[in-house]
């Protein structure tokens, strides 16, 4: 029997499942996001329930994927108003058993951003950093349209290795 799954928008409310899931992420892909499990694991309740609500807020949207069978959340993706024209796509990630084409999940996480900053910036373009070694990630980007746009920034928790810019132009 296959699972299904709905994408939801976050609120401050679903912070302990945000906590949990950002846990995993961290543990599961650390070199993906720019701050350690660690650091995370230190963070009282109260940045937990600021970063749920930051994902709610006008100029950003936060999304989750959940399993309608168990309520668990399988992935999440955001995105914000760059305040340049841009929208810019962060905090990336479906849990490992929901990964790939065939699941759709992915996906389907992306074409709610996508439909959202073409709304929000249809100028625009949606951007986003991928670290120069996470291969899976940078060729998901290609195959959705996104190009490299040739800037690096250092990578914020090891300055020796870089972040890549890609960019999806929305008009």
């Amino acid at each position: 029997m296959k699972s299904e799954f709905r994408i939801d928008r976050i609120s401050e409310g679903d912070w302990p499942r945000l906590r949990e899931l950002r846990l995993e992420m961290l543990a599961d892909t650390p070199l993906a996001f720019l701050e350690t499990l660690d650091s995370a694991l230190r963070e009282p309740e109260v940045e937990w329930r600021s970063r749920a609500s930051r994902a709610a807020r006008e100029g950003s949207l936060g999304l989750a994927a959940v399993d309608t069978a168990s309520g668990a959340w399988l992935g999440t993706m955001s995105a914000y108003l760059d305040g340049r024209g841009d929208a810019m796509l962060v905090s990336v990630y479906v849990t490992p058993s929901w990964r790939g084409a065939a699941r759709g999940l992915t996906d389907a996480l992306l074409d709610e951003i996508e439909t959202w900053a073409r709304a929000a910036v249809p100028e625009g373009g949606l951007r986003l950093h991928v670290h120069e070694d996470n291969p899976r990630a940078r060729a998901f980007y290609t195959r959705r349209g996104y190009v490299e746009t040739g800037e690096t920034i250092p990578y914020p928790l090891d300055r020796t290795q870089n972040e890549v810019e890609m960019v999806l132009a929305l008009s």
